[in-house]
């Protein structure tokens, strides 16, 4: 720990603010992690056999009410989408998976971009400390008085070093943990998509009848009245 510190003050404000920034990335990967690991996990296999089984039941509003049970998850919410707008036709189901996926793709993105971000900038912080240190060294050579060029040029060779370590030991972390969690996100993204394709293709294909005046009202007051008194006089007819 003493090692940890001392060289942290070897590298002057470069380490500092290197050390600020790894500390603010390793907020943003805990945050990630319980997102895209815990809060948006489920079990995607059984989910979507539940609702399957509901919607061959043509029990949709049973199945809308299960999805809000699982409100927390990205698949849920697409899912509960789709199922609002079943008694639609086939565009506006389409439309609503649309809409839904482009509402929870910025949730699934959120503060990732930020980690790489620092771990490029610290890389750069990190080379601006080792090109600071190492002009204080050659300025140590050139123009130091001779009882104090040995210190100042130890001191900015130790800088240039330290920012450099510094930089790389954050920098390469990050970018690892990034690469997993943004793995992470591509393969839930990737299990919404298809599971919800299924959900479309189920009511889409589900037989149903299209809402018309025709189909749902067959016969109107009038033209019932109109065969009521055609009948009447065929009768009198006869």
């Amino acid at each position: 720990m003493g090692n940890i510190i001392q060289i942290v003050s070897d590298a002057g404000i470069m380490g500092y603010l290197i050390v600020g920034m790894g500390l603010i990335s390793i907020a943003l990967i805990f945050e990630r992690i319980k997102a895209l690991y815990f809060d948006y996990t489920i079990k995607s296999d059984q989910f979507s056999n539940q609702i399957k089984s509901l919607i061959l039941d043509d029990k949709i509003e049973d199945a809308i009410t299960f999805c809000s049970t699982n409100k927390k998850a990205p698949l849920a919410h697409v899912t509960k989408s789709i199922l609002e707008r079943s008694d639609r036709d086939e565009d506006s189901i389409n439309l609503g998976l649309d809409i839904s996926l482009a509402e929870i793709i910025p949730l699934l993105g959120k503060r990732l971009g930020y980690l790489s971000m620092i771990a490029n900038v610290v890389t750069l912080m990190g080379l601006l400390g080792t090109i600071t240190g190492l002009i204080m060294a050659f300025a140590a050579v050139s123009d130091a008085d001779p009882t104090q060029k040995s210190e100042i040029l130890a001191k900015g060779i130790s800088m240039a070093m330290n920012t450099t370590a510094l930089g790389l030991s954050v920098a390469i972390p990050v970018m690892i943990l990034y690469s997993f969690l943004h793995t992470k996100q591509n393969a839930i993204l990737e299990n919404i998509a298809e599971h919800s394709a299924k959900v479309v293709d189920l009511l889409t294909n589900r037989q149903y009848h299209e809402f018309t005046k025709k189909h749902n009202f067959p016969k109107l007051p009038d033209e019932i009245e109109m065969a009521a008194k055609t009948k009447e006089n065929n009768e009198k007819a006869s």
